[in-house]
């Protein structure tokens, strides 16, 4: 069976056509988007993006992004409380795709008493209302799509957000570069045979181990190992290195295949540290040694941000071709709905 009738049969909502098109979404969050205007630069010492799951992972992926660029603090929140720190000189954007995350309304309302600098992201929903309704900055994306099918709304939008507000430097020329890139792979890995489905055929089976580097590629890691939970139906986990070498790292000391078929992915780059560079060779020889494949993930983009969503866009496309060779729904997220009905 060629891989195009597998997606005919297990993708019914086309979220192949939605990967293919994603540089769209680049260009809608970047272009179109008359309420960067007039935000003018806050005086604030800190930032905090409150969101989950997808709109999480993009305030994560910014923190790799602009690692060299960024001279505040950038600080994820994930949770139903905002951190006590948070003041009167801290920019707070609440972030949610659908604008019905409870955890993020949650934090809004905390963020509106203690006074905060505040800008909310959402399609809709409440944040949208309760941005209204206090005249608070209102920053609307495209609607549609489910949220983990919506990086590229998210994570620009808020890239947008922060250079409108002159807290980093220009990116416009980066983001040319990136939606060019992402068109480009966007048909490449549509294609029949492509790297992506030549990845996705060597999981099958296996329960992937994901390593990245800390602040350069931990984004992209962790966003492997929740496409992978969401998309492909599977158990994944991730860990980032050098942490990994100071704990996690004994477990292969008594590594069994029979008792956990695993593949190991690590995602390696050019621009890691020399030291992270040798962690990366030694850890993935003793895996080797325990008896465990290890599978490379790296991108030969020149330009680091190109490379960092140059990966970010091919995991994407394995898990959704995992999930389709395994027989699943890629839009399919039954347990999340079943866990926000009974919650209430």
């Amino acid at each position: 069976m060629q891989i195009n009738d597998f997606v005919k049969k297990n993708d019914p909502q086309d979220q192949f056509s939605v990967l293919k098109n994603s540089y769209k979404q680049i260009e809608s969050a970047w272009n179109n988007n008359p309420q960067f205007k007039n935000l003018g630069k806050p005086d604030v010492n800190k930032i905090i993006i409150s969101g989950l799951g997808g709109s999480a992972i993009s305030a994560d992926l910014l923190k790799n992004y602009l690692q060299h660029d960024l001279k505040i603090p950038l600080i994820t929140n994930r949770d139903y409380f905002l951190p006590a720190f948070a003041d009167r000189k801290t920019l707070v954007i609440v972030s949610s795709y659908s604008g019905n995350t409870e955890e993020t309304i949650s934090v809004f309302k905390q963020a509106i008493s203690k006074k905060c600098r505040i800008v909310a992201v959402a399609s809709g929903g409440v944040i949208s209302e309760l941005a209204k309704k206090n005249k608070i900055p209102l920053i609307t994306i495209e609607p549609g799509f489910q949220p983990r099918y919506a990086l590229g709304l998210s994570f620009f939008t808020l890239l947008k957000l922060l250079q409108s507000m002159k807290l980093i430097p220009k990116e416009d020329k980066n983001v040319s570069q990136i939606k060019n890139l992402w068109k480009k792979k966007g048909m490449d890995l549509s294609e029949e045979n492509n790297a992506a489905l030549s990845i996705a055929e060597m999981l099958v089976g296996h329960v992937p181990i994901i390593y990245s580097a800390e602040g350069s590629t931990s984004a992209v890691g962790y966003r492997f190992k929740c496409q992978l939970n969401e998309n492909s139906k599977m158990h994944a986990f991730h860990n980032s290195i050098p942490e990994m070498n100071h704990n996690e790292i004994i477990g292969w000391e008594t590594f069994r295949e029979k008792n956990l078929r695993t593949k190991v992915i690590t995602i390696l780059d050019t621009g890691y540290h020399p030291q992270v560079k040798k962690r990366f060779k030694i850890v993935t020889e003793l895996i080797h040694k325990s008896g465990a494949g290890v599978v490379e993930l790296k991108s030969s983009q020149k330009n680091f941000k190109e490379r960092i969503m140059d990966l970010i866009y091919l995991i994407d496309w394995i898990t959704f071709y995992l999930a389709v060779l395994r027989g699943f729904d890629p839009s399919e997220i039954d347990y999340i709905h079943e866990l926000k009905n009974r919650l209430g």
